[in-house]
């Protein structure tokens, strides 16, 4: 049986926590549990939130809150990298922490004065120091307090976001074969990026809403015919580019450095990357991706440009060739290398998958910004490019840092030829025309974005086909009654804050201002609940529930059409799965989150080279991004993701450049559940990419979270039933 290989800790992360600054952080033994660090933090958070919400913010309340959050970030990174934990172990984990944190965003928006001490230049107090490595101790861990100097080699990174930092031997080998490396500023050109007319007036948030208001024509750059670059000697023979990809590329040739290139999953944008950089002279090149894609990225590089060498970074990056060309490495190992990346005189970046650097209080995303200013620094016009198929997964503002990295903006404005472009339009955001006008301006910065049906007309249509299945056993009955558990505990707490309001404030009917209030509670208060159902788990227990299901329809698709592509988000989901098809006789791969590169590459070579492999069983996290499988044309989705982005991305992983099928995915919804909610918010939210860059007429949805979507449709479900039983309950108002 063909499997993707061992279930072994992945080389992305390390192997946990190494030196800390000002000391070390030990665990005293004991396992990650309930006497770990999450209870400490928990107790912490709560705290702070009464005192916020009593009006008692002293120096120690504010201490705590910054304290916690930097913990919950610590504590993010270390389980992330935990190769000892499963992967349902850490899954719990992490929505721990989630609770946590959304018990401080509560906080902050109520004391909005908080919010200062989550900015990157924010200093811990010595009293805060103190406090914590009280809360370590308390967790168990050997702490000592850190010291307060800055670390200089952070160089605006968080310093407690620093891990342990190395270089490798080969690269100070470089550095000592090359000791004058100065920065190049050839490419400089006259702009003075300074506001005049504009002086005053707030920028960044017109700029966002000018995709939203503005529609009608698609986000994308003017760009070159694609004959007018002579592609003799850069495309290497037996290659060919087709007419969209030469395009981009006949535009860096012809000067152009910054690129947001969010053409659709599937039309080849690594290649498009690798040879503008090539065009552009963008050499030593540092591409930051995704773990999954890295072996795939230094792949991909020998393939189009052969005469340049690549190295790939692996853990503390033993066998890093300091004298390559590019350099390839992924998010989850930054945080060691990024001292010696910013020093090591890049002339180009292209960040993969880009989405993933949306959250700007993310280590990986402080990071990436980090390098691209050191870049910056030392080249003046380096080639930068954020390559993302998905750039908006929520929200307008996942722009932000994707404009950051690029310099088109900072924190607070435009910067450079982007100011410079504003204030030619002779316009301000009071006057209607300026979101046109803006919007052209950023585009014209290099956003580059073409959809398969206008640049791949021969590209098969897709389609995206729900399988309704009804959970009649034990499983199904009990996933209801946990349903109608949690609309019952909502309705309680609504019934509750209305019997308990004091502003003497009716509505008639259902109050949805209160519904979404109380969603939000249990929102907050789900992920770390230990005496009933959650969201959460719910789903969970409706992917487990439809398992076998799924992998029967998978089973008889593979008899009937050949390879498919099974999709899932949890463990236990995808072992079930590879049970039934063993009982089936059919051979199978698998692409996990804890496997090594080597192990995935070769899972994925065995199903798409080994006729007799007739289905890869991909966990939506590992396997949703960067990967070609299109030699399969159906794809069933057993577990539904919590976003439009996700589920495209899955689904782009066959239909894309190279699929000569129609492509069809299975989405298996478990009927009369809370599934068949979601599936209708994954759906109402595919708006917002459509009218902000592909210039449709499709309204943008709502921004909120689709668990909180999913609450609210539950509870207000369950309020409209008892409203229309004819006996609601009475409601006494406080005056």
């Amino acid at each position: 049986m063909a499997r993707g290989g061992q279930r072994q800790g992945g080389q992305g992360g390390g192997s946990g926590r190494a030196q800390q600054r000002g000391g070390q952080r030990r665990r005293n033994g004991r396992r990650l549990d309930n006497d770990g660090l999450i209870p400490v933090l928990a107790r912490a958070v709560r705290e702070v939130e009464i005192a916020v919400q009593r009006g008692r913010v002293d120096s120690r309340t504010r201490s705590t809150f910054q304290v916690v959050a930097l913990l919950v970030r610590e504590e993010r990174a270390r389980l992330k990298a935990a190769a000892e934990l499963t992967e349902h172990q850490r899954g719990e984990e992490l929505k721990r922490l989630d609770g946590i944190a959304t018990i401080l965003a509560k906080t902050a928006a109520r004391e909005p004065s908080l919010l200062a001490l989550l900015a990157e230049d924010a200093q811990l107090s010595e009293s805060a120091r103190e406090l914590k490595a009280e809360m370590l101790r308390a967790a168990g861990y050997d702490a000592v307090v850190e010291e307060a100097e800055k670390d200089p080699e952070a160089d605006g990174v968080l310093a407690l976001h620093v891990e342990r930092r190395v270089v490798p031997q080969s690269v100070v080998a470089r550095r000592l074969a090359n000791p004058f490396l100065v920065p190049d500023f050839s490419g400089a050109q006259p702009g003075s990026g300074v506001a005049r007319r504009l002086s005053g007036w707030e920028l960044l948030g017109p700029l966002f809403r000018s995709f939203e208001y503005v529609g009608g024509a698609p986000a994308c750059m003017p760009l070159p015919e694609a004959s007018s670059l002579p592609l003799t000697g850069l495309v290497p023979a037996g290659l060919e580019l087709m007419p969209h990809q030469a395009q981009l590329v006949a535009s860096a040739a012809q000067g152009h450095r910054t690129y947001l290139l969010a053409d659709e999953p599937g039309l080849g944008k690594t290649a498009q990357a690798l040879l503008a950089a090539q065009a552009a002279d963008a050499f030593p090149l540092l591409v930051v991706v995704p773990n999954v894609v890295k072996t795939n990225w230094a792949r991909e590089a020998t393939r189009w440009t052969p005469q340049r060498a690549v190295t790939v970074i692996h853990g503390d990056g033993d066998d890093v060739d300091g004298f390559a060309d590019i350099v390839v490495v992924n998010y989850e190992v930054l945080d060691r290398h990024v001292g010696w990346l910013g020093e090591f005189g890049f002339r180009g970046m292209v960040v993969d998958e880009a989405h993933f650097i949306k959250n700007k209080t993310s280590q990986r995303s402080q990071h990436v910004l980090h390098l691209s200013e050191r870049i910056r620094a030392r080249t003046v016009r380096p080639l930068m490019m954020a390559l993302t198929g998905t750039p908006l997964i929520n929200d307008l503002e996942d722009f932000r840092a994707i404009w950051q990295l690029l310099g088109w903006i900072d924190d607070v404005k435009p910067l450079g030829r982007l100011m410079d472009r504003l204030e030619d339009t002779g316009l301000t955001p009071a006057e209607p025309a300026f979101y046109g006008a803006a919007r052209a301006c950023v585009i014209e910065m290099g956003i580059v974005r073409r959809r398969k049906l206008d640049v791949a007309a021969d590209l098969p249509a897709r389609r995206v086909a729900d399988l309704p299945v009804e959970l009649d056993d034990a499983a199904g009955r009990s996933i209801r009654d946990a349903e109608r558990e949690l609309a019952r505990r909502m309705v309680e707490r609504y019934f509750t804050a209305l019997e308990t309001r004091t502003s003497g404030v009716r509505t008639e009917g259902i109050d949805e201002e209160l519904v979404r209030r109380v969603a939000g509670w249990e929102l907050a208060d789900g992920a770390d609940r230990k005496d009933g159902e959650n969201v959460f788990t719910m789903v969970r227990r409706i992917g487990q529930a439809k398992a076998g299901l799924a992998a029967d329809y998978a089973a008889q698709l593979a008899r009937n059409v050949g390879k498919v592509v099974f999709f899932a988000k949890h463990i236990d989901v995808m072992d079930v799965a590879e049970e039934v098809f063993a009982k089936r006789g059919l051979r199978y791969a698998s692409i996990r989150g804890d496997q090594t590169p080597k192990a995935r590459q070769a899972a994925i070579d065995a199903f798409t080279t080994d006729p007799d492999v007739a289905v890869i069983v991909c966990s939506l996290m590992a396997a949703g991004v960067g990967l070609n499988l299109q030699v399969a044309s159906n794809l069933v989705l057993a577990e539904l993701p919590w976003t439009d982005a996700e589920q495209t991305q899955a689904i782009d992983r066959i239909h894309r450049i190279g699929q000569e099928e129609p492509v069809t995915a299975w989405r298996v919804i478990a009927a009369q559940t809370v599934d068949t909610r979601i599936a209708e918010l994954i759906d109402s939210k595919a708006g917002l990419a459509a009218r902000a860059l592909d210039g449709s007429d499709v309204e943008v949805g709502a921004s909120a979270d689709i668990q909180l979507e999913a609450l609210v449709a539950l509870l207000t479900a369950a309020l409209e039933r008892e409203l229309a039983s004819g006996t609601p309950r009475r409601i006494v108002v406080r005056s």
